[in-house]
């Protein structure tokens, strides 16, 4: 008897982890390199641009360098706020222009640091269930934000499909509404390790027509409804 409580223990124990997305989530960011994003120094180019991105448990700097015809621009993107230096001088800017720099910088982190931020405290975290792509199994993820905490782009949904075994994020979706806002989805290809922190680049499709909701969009990319718009890749990545 005292066997059989124990087994129905386990099992339950079991059940729940396959269906908690907290579980799910952090078994993803373990995976993907867990503590070492807490304490490390990251960069990599994407589109002709250098970022850096730095953190020391709480404390972040986010960085990004690139070119014009004429100057050098270096955005700082800290615990503290936005500032842009050009040419080595600190600049001064409106700050609607400091809003849409800080999400792009934002947004370009995010995305190369998957999962890393999906446990960041505005995250809310709901779990919808099965699926499977190409007859590899996954668990569904919805993420949404608290608007205290959310940014601008509290309002924004994403989906992240994780493999039920490898924990890997291999698939995502999100509706967004800055910028003019949009539906995307995403498939990861070219996954590597460095220094013991995943990266995947992604293929970045979006709805032919405008008919696609994003909790259609799953079947509309089985169905081969979604388009190519972009390559989403990371090079000369670094890890100290």
């Amino acid at each position: 008897m005292r066997y059989l409580i124990c087994l129905v223990s386990i099992l339950a124990i079991a059940c729940s982890s396959q269906t908690d997305p907290q579980d799910i989530i952090d078994n993803a960011i373990e995976t993907a390199g867990g503590e070492k994003f807490l304490n490390s120094t990251i960069s990599f180019d994407f589109r002709g641009r250098h970022y850096i991105t730095r953190r020391n448990g709480g404390t972040f700097s986010h960085e990004r360098v690139f070119k014009d015809s004429v100057s050098t621009i270096h955005d700082f993107l800290t615990n503290e706020g936005f500032y842009r230096e050009v040419n080595g001088v600190k600049t001064a800017i409106p700050d609607s222009m400091a809003a849409k720099y800080t999400r792009s910088v934002n947004s370009t982190i995010y995305f190369a640091l998957l999962p890393y931020g999906l446990n960041d405290p505005a995250v809310k975290k709901k779990f919808l269930g099965k699926t499977s792509f190409e007859d590899q199994p996954y668990f569904t993820i919805e993420i949404t934000f608290e608007k205290e905490e959310g940014g601008e782009d509290f309002n924004d949904v994403f989906l992240y499909w994780i493999h039920e075994k490898n924990f890997t994020v291999d698939y995502m979706a999100y509706l967004y509404y800055t910028d003019g806002g949009g539906l995307r989805f995403r498939k990861a290809f070219n996954p590597r390790k460095v220094n013991e922190i995943l990266f995947q680049d992604y293929i970045n499709y979006q709805p032919k027509d405008d008919s696609v909701s994003i909790d259609k969009i799953e079947n509309a990319y089985k169905q081969n409804l979604l388009e190519e718009l972009s390559r989403i890749e990371l090079t000369n990545i670094t890890v100290n």
